[in-house]
Formats: structure tokens, C-alpha cells, sequence
């Protein structure tokens, strides 16, 4: 028998399920966690979800169910980190296929509950927007969270649903959250973490980063690369809450209209009606952009050496406040390649250690 849980959006939430698992049953328990290949387009420049054609090496695990290994791998030109993941995460993961709809989502997780042993699912997401109503005018991306919990009603199976982290994705803040919540079911600790320690050095995920960091103590205020407003973590930061299917569909107006749907493009047109924007849509026009090259980076003028960069970077940064950051942040801010951002890395740790906050930075406002 393996626990069945479910991350409601993309990779960053799949890393947050591992933790969230690792916490309440221990990181040995063995576990499926099924998630989508839906990730940012920095890492998969081609828009909306991969389905199992868009990957190689994949392994059956039901008629319409397949899971993905570090043997796994995205053709091109897609792109996708969840290979990777897999070879760094305890549990197994499963790729949720979105293309379906509401109902073929609820097939596919019916299929995962069989291979499992299981008659349950843990829903998973961090950050909260798995409880947003439509209406916050800071939303980004609810489709996914919403298919998760329609496909879920759908399924003859027991669920429950977990907010790990609330705000800390910038999509609903924390302060409209709490009220939603209840009492914490128990907050997440340094010794949650390790389990998920590993992924940080690659993967850019912000808003488990911000947990991990919330659960290993860290307070204040954070920059990161996806949302306009920095984030503060606060002791709620860390903690994970626990809420009915039932409620958390009472909540999410996008969820309920997604019911009996059998297709993406129906999702997408309920997104619209319900939230007034498709996320998909919105992934079209900034990879059609980037095809334009609007959406390239500056190269970097001058002949600053990458500590002096640094340096000029993290001053300003620092002077509106910030107090941590992103590697993520740090990366783009600067259009760093690849190389570039494992050498400013180790700069950063010979000249300074003490400014690396795990999975953060700590940013000195000192001027030079």
C-alpha cells in the first residue's frame, strides 16, 4: 500500500507534497504523488500542460495513468524539470494529464488509488490559491488547483485537502486566507525539510522555497521573481492546515464550474467566465513574445566584474526593504546563464557564508 496525494498545481507544488508527506507520515511511508507538468516558461518554453506523449521513458501504472522517472525525459521542444524531480524526491511521481477535463482527471486518479491500494487522496497545495473564489485581483494560475479539486468530486474516493504556507505564492494573500482556514493542523519544522533539502540547489521553485525557509525559522521580508510585492513570512508562514473537499468546493467558485467537463478547452472557457482571464491564454502571448524577443534579457553593460554586479544589484534591492531573496530572483534580476549563477553562488559562500539562508539569501543593506 502506498499513500496517494496529489499536488494542485505545478512542480513547486509536488515538492511541497513530498514535504507535506514527509511531515505527517514520515519519509519512509511509501508514497505516489500525482502531479502536473505544468512549469513556468523558463523552464518549459512551449504553453499550457505536457501530457505523456510530450514525454519519453515514461512507465504505465494504469490504462490511462503513467509515471515519471529519472529515466523519464520531455521531447523537444517542451520542457520539464519532473524527471529530475523524480530522481531527487523519496516518493514516486504520477503525470496528471489536464487534457481530459474534470473527468479524465477523476479516471486517472481512480487508476493511481488502484495501483496504490488506496481509497483516499491528499490534496496538496502551497501557497492557497487551491481556495481562491475568482475574484482576487492577484490571481495568476487557478485552473490547475480548481481541475484537482473538481476531479477529485468526481472520483468515488474519500479526500482531503491541505494549505501549506498560506500566501506565500502571492496569489491570495495571507490575511484573506487565515479566516478560510481555521486552526493550523500542525506547523512544518526544520527536520520537514530535509526530504525536499536537495531540490533547492536546481529547481526554481519560489513558494516552497518561502516554505522551506518558514519552516526553518527564517522571518521577514522576501523578495522573489514571480509576483510583483515582496512576501513576509510570519509565524503562519509554516503552517499546514487541513480542510474537507466539501469546503474547499464551498470556496472555489472555478471548481464547481468545472464539474462533468471533458476537455481542456472547456476548462479554459469556464476559467474565463468565472475569472475573467485563462491562464493558457496568457502563457500564448509571453511565449509569443519570447519567440519576438521582447521577453530576452538585457545583456549586461559595462565591464563590472559579476561580484560588482552583485553588489550594486543587492543595494538597491535591499534599499526598498527586501531582506531575503530568490535564487531565482537573483538569477533573472541579473540574466545570469546557468554558469554564471553556480560561480556568483560561490563567491557568495567563500566571501560571505553567513548570507546564505537555505533555500534564501540574506541580503546586506550596507553600502560600499
Amino acid at each position: 500500500m502506498k499513500r496517494l496525494l496529489l499536488a494542485a498545481g505545478g512542480g513547486g507544488d509536488a515538492i511541497t507534497t513530498a514535504m507535506t508527506h514527509a511531515a505527517l507520515h514520515g519519509p519512509d511511508e511509501p508514497a505516489l504523488i500525482l502531479t502536473y507538468a505544468w512549469e513556468r516558461l523558463v523552464v518549459d518554453p512551449v504553453p499550457g500542460p505536457r501530457r505523456p506523449s510530450d514525454f519519453t521513458g515514461t512507465v504505465p501504472a494504469g490504462p490511462t495513468l503513467r509515471l515519471v522517472t529519472p529515466d523519464s525525459a520531455p521531447r523537444p521542444p517542451a520542457g520539464s524539470l519532473l524527471p529530475r524531480l523524480a530522481a531527487d524526491l523519496r516518493a514516486e511521481l504520477g503525470l496528471l494529464d489536464p487534457y481530459g477535463g474534470a473527468v479524465g482527471l477523476a479516471r486517472q486518479i481512480t487508476e493511481a488509488a488502484a495501483y496504490c491500494g488506496t481509497n483516499h487522496v491528499d490534496i496538496v497545495d502551497v501557497g492557497g490559491d487551491v481556495l481562491a473564489d475568482g475574484s482576487e485581483p492577484t490571481l495568476r494560475s487557478p485552473l490547475g488547483d480548481a481541475l484537482a479539486l473538481a476531479a477529485c468530486a468526481h472520483a468515488p474516493l474519500s479526500t482531503s485537502v491541505h494549505v501549506a504556507g498560506p500566501g506565500l505564492d502571492s496569489e491570495v494573500p495571507e490575511a484573506s486566507l487565515l479566516p478560510l482556514l481555521g486552526a493550523p493542523l500542525r506547523a512544518l519544522t526544520a527536520a520537514d525539510t530535509h526530504v525536499v533539502e536537495r531540490v533547492f540547489a536546481w529547481h526554481p521553485s519560489e513558494a516552497s522555497a518561502l516554505l522551506v525557509a518558514a519552516a526553518r525559522g527564517i522571518r521577514g521580508v522576501c523578495g522573489t521573481r514571480d509576483a510583483p510585492d515582496p512576501v513576509t513570512l510570519t509565524d503562519a508562514s509554516p503552517n499546514l492546515y487541513r480542510l474537507t473537499l466539501d469546503r474547499a468546493l464551498e470556496l472555489n467558485t472555478l471548481a464547481r464550474a468545472l464539474a462533468g467537463t471533458t476537455d481542456l478547452d472547456a476548462a479554459e472557457r469556464a476559467s474565463l467566465q468565472v475569472c475573467g482571464f485563462s491562464e493558457i491564454a496568457r502563457e500564448r502571448a509571453r511565449a509569443a513574445g519570447a519567440h519576438q524577443g521582447t521577453a530576452s534579457p538585457p545583456s549586461p553593460e559595462g565591464g563590472a566584474t559579476l561580484p560588482e554586479r552583485f553588489a550594486d544589484w543587492e543595494r538597491s534591492t535591499a534599499r526598498r526593504g527586501i531582506a531575503y531573496v530568490t535564487t531565482r530572483r537573483i538569477a533573472e534580476e541579473l540574466a545570469l546563464r546557468p554558469q554564471q549563477s553556480a560561480e556568483l553562488r560561490a563567491h557568495l559562500l567563500a566571501a560571505s557564508p553567513a548570507r546564505h539562508a537555505p533555500p534564501l539569501w540574506r541580503l546586506s543593506p550596507t553600502e560600499r
